[in-house]
């Protein structure tokens, strides 16, 4: 991606981590002498406002966000935050959880409350700063901790990072005209987003009505066995899943090695999409050779997810590629008279609108079990209806996902644009106006 912009007069080579080179009147000062660690806290029975630090949003009121994780039932002795304040995760830091509060309120004690130590310090340009991919790298840096999870940066660590330090002017300049892009950006993704989520409706709105009433508008239609649909077409019978085909759950992970055993890749319910299969972190157990006729995969077999996202249902189309499931997934092998993708996108339809997750939602951990699984009952028209049908949705459904990828490589290069303006402007890249409104070049 290419930034076309005007470049400040002259360049220095840079002493910290963050760019080669910074501007020539750019000053480089340690954290500590921008920001003080505040720890000032709150008072028995207050009745400040709770605020918590959102990945990817930001410090938000806790109350406005309550569904993303669990109310603390007092705030006593948290720590007090101020508008302006930079909020750390000590924990997260590394991957980028900073933000900068624009509220009153208190915060746990698991955050670090940063706070400017003179006024003439912006801190919205800080606040970027410490959110950039090379922001994370020196956070990752200075945290300790034995393992990823147990990271953690102390302010002793970060106080002592140094960082490009602009004039207040700058600072000022650039953090307004990050603020301004990043919300023209953010727009833009927004109703990118809203466009995915109408072509997704669409995707289901037609397979939906495929599977349950056919192609013909004008065919007789009865009541349906179906307790997931109404309506179905008066020549379709109905079949459980048991009269389709094979139904067999995967094994139990075995990792030890013993006489008659071999390694074999094998899909758990984290590899089950729905409608596709995903293929990055496929992991191995071992099989007996009984166990590898019983739990291989074969061309045209349906796999479900028994448990977490319950019911999401793919297609394996590899005829020669070698792999297994796990005791968190179905497979589903059907009889000749059944077409396999006219059966994914009835189980996709069934899954969408929630009715594998209505079988479930009565026990507290979610498992679609082979037995509750192969009583449900299904829509079987005659095959050449079945073919005619998938063959249909196909096509149909491709088309849709063609511009569904096409919106969401738009809304990736948004992304990336959004991170190389901040990335470029936070380090003097190019040259903002003192207005902020304005630059000295043009991003394309």
């Amino acid at each position: 991606m290419k930034l076309h912009t005007d470049s400040y007069d002259s360049y220095k080579k840079a002493e910290g981590e963050w760019s080669q080179t910074i501007p020539s009147d750019w000053e480089e000062v340690r954290v500590k002498d921008l920001f003080k660690l505040v720890t000032d806290a709150a008072p028995a029975n207050n009745e400040y406002e709770l605020l918590s630090l959102f990945s990817g949003i930001g410090v938000k009121p806790r109350k406005d966000m309550e569904a993303r994780g669990n109310k603390a039932s007092s705030t006593d002795g948290y720590w007090i935050v101020e508008k302006n304040d930079i909020v750390v995760n000590k924990l997260l830091a590394w991957m980028g959880s900073v933000g900068l509060s624009e509220y009153e309120g208190v915060t746990s004690p698991a955050y670090d409350v940063l706070r400017q130590v003179k006024p003439d310090i912006d801190p919205r340009y800080f606040a970027y700063l410490f959110r950039t991919e090379t922001a994370k790298k020196i956070f990752r840096k200075n945290s300790r901790g034995i393992m990823d999870m147990r990271l953690r940066l102390y302010f002793d660590k970060l106080g002592a990072i140094t960082v490009p330090n602009p004039s207040f002017e700058t600072q000022n300049s650039i953090a307004n005209y990050i603020d301004l892009k990043a919300n023209q950006i953010d727009k833009k993704i927004s109703l990118l987003k809203k466009k995915v989520e109408i072509i997704d409706k669409l995707i289901l709105t037609t397979i939906y009505q495929a599977v349950t009433r056919g192609l013909n508008d004008e065919v007789e239609l009865k009541d349906s066995d179906m307790l997931w649909n109404d309506k179905t077409p008066k020549h379709w019978r109905t079949a459980r899943v048991k009269e389709l085909g094979e139904l067999v759950l995967g094994k139990m992970l075995d990792n030890k090695p013993g006489e008659g055993k071999a390694l074999k890749p094998y899909l758990k319910s984290k590899n089950i999409g729905w409608l596709n299969i995903t293929n990055s972190n496929i992991e191995e157990m071992y099989f007996t050779n009984h166990e590898q006729k019983s739990y291989r995969i074969k061309k045209g077999d349906l796999l479900l997810s028994e448990g977490g996202e319950v019911g999401k249902t793919s297609y394996w189309e590899s005829e020669d590629k070698e792999c297994y499931i796990q005791n968190s997934v179905h497979k589903l092998t059907l009889s000749k008279k059944n077409d396999s993708r006219f059966f994914l996108y009835q189980f996709y339809a069934a899954g969408k609108v929630k009715y594998f997750d209505a079988i479930v939602s009565f026990v507290s951990i979610k498992h679609l079990t082979k037995e509750k699984l192969s009583r449900i009952v299904f829509s079987q028209p005659e095959l050449e209806e079945q073919i005619e049908i998938s063959s249909y949705l196909d096509e149909r459904t491709e088309e849709l996902s063609a511009i569904k990828r096409k919106v969401e490589k738009h809304i990736e290069k948004l992304r990336e644009l959004r991170i190389a303006i901040i990335n470029d402007a936070i380090t003097g890249k190019f040259k903002v106006s003192k207005i902020g409104n304005e630059i000295g070049g043009k991003h394309e």
